[in-house]
This record gives structure tokens, sequence and C-alpha cells, in this order.
């Protein structure tokens, strides 16, 4: 009876929802249940729904407290001490004599609102024991005032909280690992599966729009989530407010069916455009405004594009009047947005708000979280641009990928520097902080090396998004001082250079996580963490990502990778069929994406990347990782950036060739590097170019598809 009324209460106060729980009730036999700890309610809540009467493990410290100890009387405790082995031995005895155990696997309520530390021991006993293990998601305890988020998250009396219990699941590693290293595969293991648990069951099966309108609810109204260099800071309800706005100016003005491209710089217009264009039910398809007039009509043609939102403004100071002329000479409708600011009343203004407060407008029917949010093109570095089509589903599911692994929270703010029209800037940079309710202010232009650590100084910045080439801009101009708030650095596009990391750790103590994905991809496949972090990596893949290394010829180590998973694309539009889509597919089936790149993946997971397979030079018949030949030389001259491509050669086939900004590179001071290092003599280059600056494309990678075209016309 007392169990009944618990249940009644948690239901009534905290609208209690609990979901998979027949599977538990149908299983028979001994299992080893575990859950997030996100406050004192969970022992309470588990206690009341779980069935057949489970044993609980509590750590000894919180069983001694006065206040805990008179409800210890109402259920079968164990205190359990994680350096005491004796404690784990009495779990492993009840287990095996057919008992029910569960137990909190971080060892204490979480004060980050995400995962913590995973102990080994937990993992130890399902192994020992031989049972099953049963992953519990608890979500919406961290609002309350029983946990310990101090003012991270919102405070609410009583929060909507959320119960899923997964299916039983098998953690114990192979039979030949023996001894410790078993010990550390099952305390894996088990963090994996803690990982995978945190990502499938955040609701990522929706639309963009339904998501902001759910983080509105969850971190309230007026708490600022975007800003750009107008420093006119928004809340929840104001965006909301515009994109409604935006979303009936839309409808009145566009003229034609199909994609709409969307060419302005990273700020509050730019998100308030793809979310209306959403509402409105169209495709925002982003367009790279660094392109030049024919990359730009080339997007157009390619997505169908036949009406383009701009900016007077943002022509006149970027410079697009030739761009723009191009696209009107191609019969594309140019409409500028300040055009329209007049054409707004006061009416329009009311019914917005109106709109924006209940937010009934922003819900979708079922199945459009599997259709188009974003048209995004690939960078064409190496051929014609295509354009990748990311549902919904694709993006919000990494943005919950992230999530499961990082420790984001509101109090966070993100400075993001990175153009929209870069899916790493949309994605992790833009998306996956409105949905979780973060601040995030937009910069329109990454090379602004010495603005943007002062900037990251005034707005006390905790995450920076980059490339390699930004953040060694950043790093060489910026005080000592100017990224003292920052909690995360994450890397991506190109390959971080030692360099660039040992002068963020000396200069500023902090480790850049450098992370790998595409465009295709949403667009982060793997990322290195605090809590797993191995320099020299792009750490380990995301929750939910399948993976495999087809082999390559002439490679000893790696293979060609490829992957699946719900963030991975719906598919190309392909320059020479537009409009027709292609889903992904590759040797491994439909589905898979191939990456184009060449992996290794270690013992415990983590990636390296060797280069993608294209970048790489047959030399006399042996595969020479160009990137390899890259690295070489940013050892030998860590202040300058270098390019390596492959020729044409009558004798081996073909040659490589360093093209370099260091005006005083020669092929000794390679050698030399090389006999240090270990590096095989094939690597080095047949010949050495000079040039004042490579070509670099808009989102700060290396325009390789150029550097080709230079050096082969000599």
């Amino acid at each position: 009876m007392l169990k009944a009324v618990v249940r009644l209460l948690l239901r009534l106060c905290y609208r209690l929802r609990i979901e998979g729980l027949e599977p538990l009730r149908r299983f028979e036999g001994p299992v080893l249940i575990v859950a997030n700890h996100q406050s004192f309610l969970d022992p309470v809540i588990l206690w009341a729904f779980l069935p057949a009467g489970p044993t609980f493990a509590i750590n000894t410290h919180i069983a001694r407290l006065w206040w805990v100890r008179p409800f210890l009387r109402f259920a079968e405790v164990v205190p359990l001490d994680p350096l005491q082995p004796a404690s784990l031995k009495t779990l492993i005895r009840r287990l095996q004599a057919g008992r029910r155990i569960v137990i909190f696997p971080e060892g204490r309520i979480t004060t980050t609102g995400a995962l913590m530390k995973i102990y080994e021991g937990p993992g130890l006993i399902a192994d020992h024991a031989g049972v099953l293990v049963v992953p519990v998601r608890i979500d919406g305890a961290q609002y309350s005032p029983f946990s310990r988020l101090d003012c991270r998250f919102p405070r609410r009396w009583f929060p909507r909280i959320r119960v899923v219990v997964r299916p039983p699941r098998d953690i114990r590693p192979p039979e030949e690992i023996k001894g410790i290293a078993r010990r550390r595969r099952a305390g894996e293991n088990l963090a994996a599966l803690m990982r995978e648990t945190m990502f499938v069951t955040t609701p990522y099966d929706r639309t963009l729009l339904e998501a902001v309108w759910d983080a509105r609810r969850t971190v309230g109204t007026r708490r600022a989530v975007v800003e750009d260099i107008e420093r006119r800071p928004l809340g929840y309800h104001g965006l909301l407010t515009r994109v409604q706005v935006m979303a009936a100016l839309l409808r009145r003005h566009l003229r034609h069916q199909g994609p709409v491209g969307v060419l302005l710089p990273s700020g509050v217009a730019a998100v308030v455009a793809v979310l209306a264009l959403q509402k409105h039910g169209r495709l925002p398809a982003m367009l790279n405004y660094t392109a030049g007039p024919a990359g730009l009509t080339g997007a157009c043609r390619t997505g169908t594009i036949r009406e383009v939102l701009t900016a007077r403004r943002f022509v006149e100071l970027a410079g697009l009047s030739e761009e723009i002329a191009a696209l009107e000479a191609a019969g594309i409708a140019v409409h500028y947005l300040e055009d329209w600011r007049d054409g707004v009343a006061a009416s329009d203004k009311l019914a917005a708000w109106t709109a924006a407060w209940f937010g009934g407008s922003f819900r979708s029917r079922p199945g459009a979280a599997a259709e188009p949010a974003v048209m995004l093109f690939t960078s064409g570095s190496e051929g014609a641009p295509k354009a990748v089509l990311l549902s919904h589903r694709n993006l919000l599911a990494n943005c919950a990928q992230l999530a499961a692994v990082l420790d984001f929270n509101p109090t966070d703010t993100v400075l993001n520097v990175l153009p929209l029209f870069h899916v790493f800037g949309l994605g992790p940079g833009t998306l996956l902080p409105l949905v979780f309710g973060i601040r995030t202010f937009l910069y329109p232009n990454p090379l602004h090396y010495k603005v943007i650590p002062e900037l990251a100084y005034e707005i006390n910045a905790t995450v920076l998004f980059g490339t390699n080439t930004f953040l060694q801009g950043y790093g060489r101009h910026a005080h000592p001082y100017d990224f003292h708030t920052l909690r995360y650095v994450f890397a991506g596009a190109e390959k971080l250079q030692e360099e660039v990391r040992r002068l963020w750790l000396e200069k500023f103590g902090l480790r850049i996580l450098e992370g790998y994905g595409a465009t295709e991809t949403s667009p982060v496949l793997a990322v290195n963490t605090p809590m797993h972090y191995r320099s020299g990596t792009v750490g380990r893949f995301l929750p939910g990502i399948e993976w495999c290394l087809e082999p390559v010829e002439g490679l000893a180590q790696g293979g060609r990778l490829h992957v699946r998973g719900p963030n991975v694309m719906l598919g190309y539009w392909l320059p020479e069929r537009p409009g027709e889509l292609a889903p992904p597919s590759s040797g491994f089936g439909a589905g898979w994406y191939d990456t184009g790149d060449v992996a290794i993946v270690d013992d415990d997971g983590f990636v390296t990347l060797a280069g993608r397979l294209k970048r790489f030079a047959k030399v006399g018949g042996e595969m020479v990782p160009l990137n390899g030949v890259e690295s070489l030389a940013a050892r030998v001259w860590p202040e300058h950036r270098h390019a390596a491509v492959a020729v044409a050669d009558s004798r081996r086939g073909e040659a490589v060739v360093l093209v370099t900004e260091c005006q005083n590179a020669t092929l000794e001071a390679l050698q030399s590097c090389a006999r240090e290092q270990g590096v095989p003599e094939l690597w080095l280059p047949r010949r050495i170019v000079t040039c004042a600056a490579l070509p670099l494309l808009g989102s700060g990678k290396l325009d390789y598809r150029r550097i080709q075209q230079q050096v082969s016309a000599g």
C-alpha cells in the first residue's frame, strides 16, 4: 500500500511517465539494474516502480546520513564503498543467489547534468555474477530542488520526470580477456552502455522547431540564447516571435516552389531565416558566399534554387555585387530582407507574439522529422560540390549523440565563429546550443584573429569551435588570459597540427578536443572528450554509430571507413542529376556512407585518420599518405601552412609535390627531420614549390582542387 501511495504522489506531482517496464516484468532471474543519478528522488522512483522488490546498493556515506536512515527501513539496502572490494563481493553473492540489484554506477549524484565517471565496479559485479544488465535513464529530476546542480539548470518544484527502462544487455568481455584487462573492459562496456542509453532515450525524432519550443519550456523564456555582433540578445520567446513574423513574410513574397537559398552571414537573421523557412514548409539551402559567382550559380543549379534571401548591407560589406549579378543573370530571384521590414504590421507582430507564447503552431505532423531540414553543399576541395540533404532527425540525432558524451549545460556560452553554410558551424555550433538551452554568440568572420580572443574574454565564452587554421591564428594573437573561462575547445574539418595543440596547452592550459566528421553525417562521427582523450587521434565513435573498415590494397594498417547511423544524411543531389535524391549506399549495403577516409581503430576504440583515400599517392607501388607529408613539413616549419599533392610521374607512377608558404623550405631540412622521426624516405616530396599564401575555402580548409590545378599548370 505504501508503494501504491508513493507511485500516485509521484505521478500527480511530477507527471511521472515510465516506459519499457514490461520486458523487465517478464524477465525471470537476477539482473543488475544500473541507472544515471540525477537527484535524491532517483532511489525513491526506482523503489516505487521497479518490480520484484530489488536490493539497492547505496553509497556508504549517504546511507549514514541521519535523514536517510529512516527511509532505509522500507527497502533492502547494501552499503557500497567503491574502494572496498568486500562490498562488491556481497553484491556478487546476492546476484548469484537470485536477487536483483539496483546500483548507480556514477557513485554520486551528478553535478553537471550529464553522465559523470562510471566506476568499473558495477561492470565487474555483472561479469563475475554472470548476469545481464538493465540500463535505466531518469530524466527531469535534475530540475527539482532535490538535485545538486545549484544554478546550472532552472529549478522547479515539480518538473516532469521521465523514466526509460531498456532491455537487458550482456556486457561481459570475451573469455580470452583475463585479469585487470578484463575488469577494465567490463567497466568500459558498462560505460558505453550508459552512454548509448543516454543517446537512444533522448527524443530526436521531431523537427527542429519542436526541439526549440521544448527547450523554451525547459529553460524558460527570458534566458538569452542567441546573440550576434548587433549585441541584441534574444530569448526563446523573442526568437520564436521573429520566426513567426518571418514565416508570414515568406508566405507573401516567395513566388516559386522548391528550396530557398540563404545567403547571409552568421548571425541572428540567418538563424531566424532557417527556422522560418522550415515553419513555412520550405527547404533552406545554405549558400557559401565565398565560393565566387560560378560556385554560387553552380550550387543553385544543383539545388534547383530559384530564390535567394540576403541583405543589402551584407552584400555591400562583403563585396558580393558580382555574385548577386551572376545569380540574377541566371534567372534567380534575389530578395533583400530590409525591403520587407516596412511590410510588418502591428497585427502581424501581435499574432506572432501570441503564437510564440502558446506554441501550438510549432508542432508538426507525424513523419515530418524524417523530411529534409536543410540543404548544405560539400566543400568542393576535391571536385564539384554536391548538395547534401539532412533531415531534422539527422541533425537532432547528432546533437543527442554529442550531449551523451559531453556535459553541456545552460550556464555555458558557445562562441561560434564558423559560417552557417558549414555543417560544423550550423550543427554543433548553432543548433546544439539552441535545442539544449545554451547561449550562443555568432560571429561572422573567423579570420579576425585579434578580435575573436577579445570577444571570448568579453562574453566569458566557455565553448569554442574552430579549425586548425583558425585556432592557430587565435592562439598566436590572443593574450594568455583571453580564454580563461573556456571549458571546451573543439577542432574539426581539418587535421589538428601538433604545434597548434602544444601552443594552446602551453599558453592557455587548454587541451584541444579534436573530432572528426563530414557534412554527410550531420557532422560529428567521433570526438575526444575530457574522460576519453588520446592525443593524435580524433577520439572514439559517438553512440549509435556503426562502422566498418574496408581493406585497401597497399595499406598494412587500417582501411576505408564506412559508417551507418541516425545522423547519416538522406542523400545527395548531384550536379549531373539536380533534384534527384541519391540515398547513401556503399559496398556494405543501403544506408551505409563511404567516408573515403582511411582510418585506424585501436583496441580501446580510438580512431586515427591516415587521410582521405584520394589523398594518397601511389609512388613505386607503395601508398604514401599526403597528410603524412604535410605533417612532416609542419614539424620542420610550424609557422607556415603546407599542402602536398600528387602529380603524374613517368618512372614511379606518381610523385609528391609539397606546396608551402615557407619561402626558405628545402628538401635537406625535410630529409633531416624524416631521419630523426623515422619517416620512410618514400614520403619525401620530389620537389618543393613556394607561394605567398595557399588558397583556402570559406570553412578554413585548404582548397586542394585549386592547389592541384596550379601545380599541374606549372
